[in-house]
């Protein structure tokens, strides 16, 4: 077998359902010599993994193994409404001497812009929201347990409701969510794209013929047959059309969200601080009725215990149209501009839960460069809250850093120091085990001599 071959063997492999098959597949990867790019200062704080929806179906461990060949300076994991690969991806960075941490999403209500548009467009006072660097799984029973098995039965209910939806319009495509939805996932967390796929599938067993299959989805989508079979010979891009007809807004199966819908923000943010990680808001844009007054927004959620921001840069200067990207990186400046002045820590990412996202945002083009400096910063606090809190038992929001802190500056340049310091390996993760969390702290004090 060529180099080339074995190795786009152990990467596939990467991506398994099996487990051990992923560990044993990173091992051998990591143990080899491979041609990856010197450590470099880009980052991507926000990937989603086939936990929830990779669109190249990519585990936590391939996401690893991709962020260490292209160099980056940290990686973050990010899944909806899970945080089922959190050890996978820990326990990588640490195989890759790599820096890393782990977010969850979420979608939750805000009671006081339940008349504005947020960040999820068409749907008032329904925002994105997450928690950063979850250090360590949660125990067992626990009420941090407790409340993440909530938020995972409530996506789960809002799936079922939306198949049910569905079946009643399109009959002959009707899909199970235990039988048809579920086996797709790794470990049952299922979203909007994984149902989608599977009314695609079902569709071409019950047509049998493509010809057929391609009649059905030209009829539901409005689009003509010739369209419609074109579309369909690129599955990504048809799954997108047939998502906008089925489950967003003004589709067959789209229930217009409430109060009840979603976990109120208040209630997300309180869990994340229970859990010790970082309660993070999330911007999109700022052109939505919610989001164009950014400080206000920022200011409400931080009374609500937001302690940094989530942007996805490449939605405010990746624009055909110059007058809307103009508008856009405007926008973006005025926010990283809000947030520095609060000493918000800002998260990016690409998300990659779509083709044709970039791997990681090119920090040095025009629009992104000025804000440079304060995205790795931003990255660099995330790994240091999560190395202090995994092994030291210091948490970015808990009591010893908001004790020894006199201000947002004084902590933020602290856990920025802990996050730059180099990679950690697990021969190292395994000795601050052993000597415990105070004479840990004191080994991160001096390796970062502060």
């Amino acid at each position: 077998m060529a180099k080339t071959d074995k190795l786009a063997g152990l990467e596939e492999q990467l991506n398994s359902f099996d487990p051990k098959q992923r560990k044993n597949a990173l091992e051998v990867l990591a143990a080899g010599e491979h041609k990856c790019a010197a450590e470099n200062t880009n980052v991507n704080m926000h990937f989603h993994s086939f936990f929830s929806y990779n669109a190249e179906g990519w585990s936590p461990s391939r996401i690893a193994w991709e962020a260490h060949k292209a160099g980056l300076h940290a990686a973050g994991l990010c899944d909806f409404d899970v945080i089922d690969g959190l050890e996978e991806f820990i326990q990588a960075g640490l195989t890759l001497k790599l820096r890393a941490t782990v977010n969850m999403e979420t979608r939750a209500y805000v009671k006081e812009y339940a008349a504005v548009d947020i960040n999820s467009p068409g749907e008032p006072g329904v925002t994105y929201a997450m928690g950063a660097g979850f250090a360590r799984e949660l125990p067992k029973d626990s009420t941090q347990a407790k409340g993440l098995a909530g938020f995972r039965d409530g996506a789960r209910a809002r799936n079922v409701a939306l198949i049910e939806r569905i079946n009643q319009k399109l009959p002959d495509v009707a899909v199970d969510y235990e039988k048809d939805v579920l086996p797709i996932t790794p470990t049952g967390s299922a979203t909007e794209r994984h149902i989608i796929s599977a009314y695609v599938h079902k569709s071409k067993v019950a047509f049998k013929h493509p010809e057929a299959a391609a009649q059905f989805w030209a009829k539901v989508t409005g689009k003509s047959f010739e369209e419609t079979v074109m579309l369909m010979a690129d599955a990504p891009s048809f799954e997108e059309v047939v998502r906008s007809k089925l489950a967003k807004k003004g589709g067959l199966g789209y229930e217009q969200p409430s109060a009840s819908t979603f976990p109120p923000v208040d209630e997300f943010m309180k869990w994340v601080a229970s859990c010790d990680a970082i309660p993070m808001l999330t911007w999109l844009d700022g052109t939505s009725g919610g989001e164009k007054d950014g400080k206000a927004m920022l200011e409400c959620l931080k009374s609500k215990g937001a302690a940094a921001i989530n942007i996805i840069p490449d939605r405010n200067w990746n624009i055909s149209n110059p007058d809307t990207k103009a508008i856009k990186i405007a926008k973006l400046n005025d926010i990283v501009k809000i947030a520095n002045s609060m000493e918000l820590p800002v998260n990016i990412g690409t998300e990659m839960n779509k083709l044709g996202l970039p791997f990681t945002d090119d920090l040095d083009c025009t629009a992104l460069k000025p804000h440079k400096a304060s995205f790795i910063r931003g990255a660099r606090i995330m790994v240091g809250h999560t190395l202090l809190l995994r092994y030291a038992g210091v948490s970015y929001i808990g009591r010893k850093a908001a004790a020894e802190f006199p201000n947002l500056k004084a902590k933020n340049d602290f856990f920025a120091a802990i996050g730059k310091l180099p990679p950690m390996d697990s021969v190292q993760a395994g000795k601050l085990e052993e000597i415990g969390a105070e004479k840990a702290l004191a080994w991160f004090r001096s390796s970062a001599k502060i």
